[in-house]
């Protein structure tokens, strides 16, 4: 994608914005002198999950889920109860929160296991070049290939955020990716034997079948939450040690939802609503929960912001250092995207999706209603099985040996069956999807009413689907897993 496309680099911009704050922070002037910043430049500690789906936190009222970390900084700063994914599959997800835009603006990049174009401003290097010190531990980016950066989209790599801290000047600012591969599958039961989680205390969702097994793969899950709660629990300890608590902004979140059947891959908030905590002491009152729909692509504009550089004109996502302060308006809705997950289908087909969601309904457009949303049923290579969208384990296996008994018949159905062009669903009385209203007549003109503000989106920013809802480019994007 050339640097004219609207979502690349804006080369004048950057001039001006290195030239400035960079100078600035070099002379040891506070960053309020080059831009909007504070009186002394904000260090920055992002901390992400792999497969963290909302509710799995002590803080959002999981009766199984121990997050003291997570609590923690909700309790010393701000809870978000809205907050969703900008896509949900990791490496458009992850590309969207580096670039703060929508993942359809970043061609190849709206795909699991591909390239992100290096045209792409990214926050990590927008902030490097204005005199912040950048880092990144383990997963960062992606999965995907980025030959045209010179290290991950995310930052140079670093063994530790201990090592990183160790070799940080004074009086330099500085970004860090903190990144687990936690709760990826596959896990290792015997973690979750040691966790001391109760099976009797999760909390099954209607579309899964209530089953020992099934108990006790999500013990096994919530057992790797803990252990990335603990992670982030040590990069805390290592702030307050040095003195740097008061002047860092720390977020905790997940990419997007947890590794479920009809979960991840998926637009219902299964798929897409994750946990999300920030403090940054002084701006942030504590305990402050904040109600207003969130998506993850509004984290770098937010990261800009707090250093007080000027957001890119291409960026989607909206700074929340208003909604941080209490002063940021009201948000209609948020918009989650799915172009390819894995490889599914013959032909390497995708399932593309755009999904509007407000705070009570969740308008879902299925591009492709032929084809089958959790990949076909008789593709088979090998890593994720038949129904390759959904991730290889206990529950989906569970799931495929027993689809014809009565108990589990309507959960395989609900996870592989196919779907139609458009989905409505009242969260306020069915949080997890069930009952597909957009054929209600009672219901048509609220639907007709959200179908257009989401083509107005599409529109608005860009989305290729918008002029051509079956384009095949992104089937034709090369897969790199």
């Amino acid at each position: 994608m050339s640097s004219g496309h609207p979502g690349g680099k804006d080369v004048r911009r950057r001039t001006m914005l290195i030239g400035g704050v960079a100078g600035a922070l070099a002379l040891g002037m506070p960053a309020r002198a080059a831009g909007r910043g504070p009186d002394r430049p904000v260090n920055i500690l992002f901390a992400i999950a792999d497969d963290w789906g909302y509710p799995d936190a002590g803080a959002n009222g999981s009766p199984a889920a121990r997050t003291p970390t997570f609590d923690r900084l909700a309790a010393e700063g701000a809870l978000f109860t809205r907050a969703f994914c900008a896509a949900l599959s990791c490496t458009p997800s992850r590309n969207a929160i580096l670039t703060g835009q929508a993942p359809h603006r970043l061609g190849a990049g709206a795909n699991l296991w591909s390239e992100l174009a290096a045209t792409f401003d990214v926050y990590p290097d927008l902030l490097g070049q204005a005199g912040y010190r950048v880092g990144r531990m383990r997963k960062g980016y992606g999965p995907g290939v980025s030959p045209q950066w010179p290290h991950d989209p995310a930052g140079p790599g670093f063994p530790s955020f201990e090592e990183f801290l160790g070799q940080q000047p004074e009086r330099t600012p500085f970004c860090f990716w903190l990144g687990s591969s936690d709760p990826h599958r596959p896990y290792d039961p015997e973690l979750g034997e040691q966790s001391g989680i109760d099976p009797a205390a999760v909390d099954i969702p209607p579309y899964l079948p209530d089953t020992p097994e099934i108990r006790a793969d999500v013990v096994n899950y919530l057992a790797e939450v803990q252990r990335f709660d603990r992670e982030v629990g040590d990069a805390l300890q290592l702030l307050d040690e040095r003195g740097l608590a008061e002047n860092t902004i720390v977020v905790m979140t997940g990419d997007h939802g947890w590794p479920w059947p009809r979960a991840k891959a998926n637009t219902y908030d299964a798929g897409t609503h994750v946990p999300l905590a920030i403090r940054w002491p002084g701006r942030a009152r504590p305990g402050t929960v904040i109600d207003r729909l969130t998506v993850l692509s509004d984290l770098a504009p937010t990261f800009l912001d707090t250093a007080g550089l000027p957001v890119p004109a291409a960026m989607t996502g909206q700074s929340l250092v208003p909604a941080l302060s209490g002063t940021a308006a009201p948000r209609e809705f948020v918009v989650i995207e799915r172009e390819r997950h894995a490889r599914a289908r013959e032909g390497n087909l995708s399932y593309p999706v755009r999904a509007l969601r407000t705070d009570r309904w969740l308008y879902i457009r299925n591009f492709f209603p032929e084809r089958w949303p959790a990949g076909d049923p008789d593709f088979d290579l090998g890593l994720q099985g038949i129904f390759g969208d959904i991730d290889a384990g206990p529950t989906k296996t569970q799931l495929l040996e027993n689809r014809h008994e009565p108990e589990f018949a309507e959960a395989f159905q609900l996870a592989t069956g196919k779907r139609p062009t458009e989905e409505l669903y009242d969260l306020a009385s069915d949080p997890h999807s069930l009952e597909n209203l957009a054929d209600d007549p009672e219901h048509a003109a609220l639907k007709t009413r959200l179908r257009a503000q989401l083509r107005n989106w599409m529109r608005h920013t860009g989305d290729p689907r918008a002029v051509a809802p079956r384009t095949d480019f992104w089937d034709n994007v090369e897969y790199y897993g």
